[in-house]
């Protein structure tokens, strides 16, 4: 082998070991960084819940890891052309190819090479994998405190609404229960009853005393009169029918 093609191998091969090494050094530090946001991660999980900030450090983190994930795949590139020009020199006129020598340092090189580049993104996978779940638990974080929050003023709307459901729903079943007595009354009665009307469309409500008084009103809205519930353990619904007729106040 020449005195000149024998430099450009060991120039090729020299270049490859540099940049085998600065790869190395990278990988290791890429690695602890991604070992440093999942242990960040998981620390971050006991946190009190108030706290909604993902990582206390993560935009310095994901910086980091944008920078060296570029300088590896910089790195990466540079030494597959070095591989691609020892695989160049192996195959060109005047180099034996099957000297044995040459080819088990060229394939040492590919599987450095090969190496490196699986690690790199099994670990930039596992990291963006990380973040993207650590995103996740800040979000769902965010989400369950904005429930707490608001869950008194929500809590209390629904009570008053339950309580405003309850209420429509006695009066509906008073006022049908006072209609089906009404329509059961005879004739003369209902007669009787009805000359105390007020000519407009109204549903009728009758309270009826201890004594046998009746006490009429013509809206539905005298329910919530408070004429109604201060004296109701003094009267029945409908529950007998005297002579005598009041209007209610």
């Amino acid at each position: 082998m020449a005195a000149g093609t024998s430099n450009y191998w060991e120039d090729l091969r020299k270049q490859a070991r540099q940049l085998e090494n600065e790869l190395d050094l990278k990988l290791v530090s890429f690695s602890k960084l991604c070992t440093s946001y999942s242990h960040s991660s998981a620390r971050d999980g006991g946190r009190d819940s108030s706290d909604t900030t993902p990582l206390l450090n993560g935009s310095s983190q994901d910086r980091m890891f944008e920078t060296m994930a570029i300088e590896i795949e910089q790195l990466l590139a540079r030494l597959t052309g070095v591989n691609d020009k020892m695989a160049e020199y192996t195959n060109s006129a005047g180099v034996p190819s099957l000297n044995a020598a040459l080819m088990h340092t060229l394939q040492r090189h590919r599987d450095i090479l090969q190496d490196y580049t699986h690690e790199f993104h099994k670990t930039k996978a596992n990291f963006m994998a990380i973040r993207e779940r650590e995103n996740l638990m800040g979000s769902v974080r965010k989400d369950i405190e904005s429930y707490k929050s608001g869950s008194g003023v929500n809590n209390r709307r629904t009570e008053l609404f339950l309580k405003e459901h309850d209420h429509l729903r006695n009066s509906d079943r008073l006022i049908e229960e006072t209609i089906s007595y009404y329509n059961k009354l005879p004739q003369s009665q209902r007669m009787g009853i009805s000359r105390w009307r007020i000519q407009r469309p109204v549903v009728w409500c009758f309270w009826v005393s201890h004594s046998g008084t009746v006490i009429t009103s013509t809206d539905r809205a005298v329910l919530s009169h408070p004429s109604v519930p201060q004296g109701r353990e003094h009267y029945s619904m409908l529950s007998g029918y005297g002579e005598g007729r009041h209007g209610l106040p």
